[in-house]
């Protein structure tokens, strides 16, 4: 079993409201861990409403499902919940069209499974190695626009398809969860070579708070994991 330290921050940034949404859960025994980064999609209505919704929802199935073990049918049991939880949620508030992405990191033992919908990513990080393990964007070009064309939406079942990974921990191992938000504000290269300072998380997360209060347009989310 690993242990792991985390820390997170969410800020509105320069919007009206935040519309991203976060989660993180443990068992008493610290043999599981959750964390789940959702961003509520721009140019629809009640995005905060989205992402809360199947943040909320992936959460409740994970702790339903507490002795049902990590794979990738467990995530896309979760994300059934969830697509199905929007979609009510879109109902009782009279069809609305919303949507939003999702990015989740469960730790079960020394075993990490990762999962995404869209662009919310998670980097995975080894000393000695490097970036062992970033989420692909699920994004297409149409007329100069980019279109997330792999998320939750109201109504949209065919889009919610997660890719689903899974990693063997290591001691010094890193993991990060963030909205484009964040790693919108800064390059690649500077958030690779943070992310591994040797500085305690809250330094390293106070380091990304500045660079976004200086560069983000947008709200800013991320969960930053320690394996120890």
């Amino acid at each position: 079993m690993v242990k792991i330290q985390y820390a997170t921050i969410s800020e509105t940034g320069t919007r009206k409201n935040n519309e991203d949404a976060f989660r993180m859960i443990g068992t008493s025994d610290g043999n599981r861990w959750l964390a789940v980064v959702c961003d509520g999609m721009g140019g629809h209505d009640k995005g905060e409403v989205a992402s809360e919704t199947v943040a909320d929802a992936i959460v409740n199935y994970w702790r339903k499902a507490e002795d049902e073990i990590d794979s990738k049918d467990k995530v896309e049991k979760a994300c059934l919940k969830a697509r199905v939880a929007l979609d009510e949620c879109a109902f009782n508030m009279g069809h609305v069209k919303m949507g939003t992405t999702m990015v989740m990191a469960s730790i079960e033992g020394d075993t990490v499974t990762i999962a995404h919908l869209g662009d919310s990513r998670c980097y995975l990080m080894r000393p000695a190695v490097g970036l062992l393990y970033l989420t692909k964007d699920h994004i297409r070009m149409e007329c100069g626009w980019e279109i997330i064309d792999r998320c939750f939406f109201s109504y949209r079942p065919e889009a919610c398809i997660p890719d689903v990974v899974q990693f063997k921990l290591k001691a010094g191992d890193r993991i990060m969860l963030c909205s484009d938000g964040l790693y919108n504000s800064m390059t690649h290269k500077i958030l690779l070579k943070k992310m591994m300072d040797e500085k305690s998380m809250d330094e390293i997360i106070d380091a990304y708070r500045i660079l976004c209060e200086k560069q983000c347009n947008d709200n800013y989310t991320a969960v930053l994991i320690f394996v120890v």
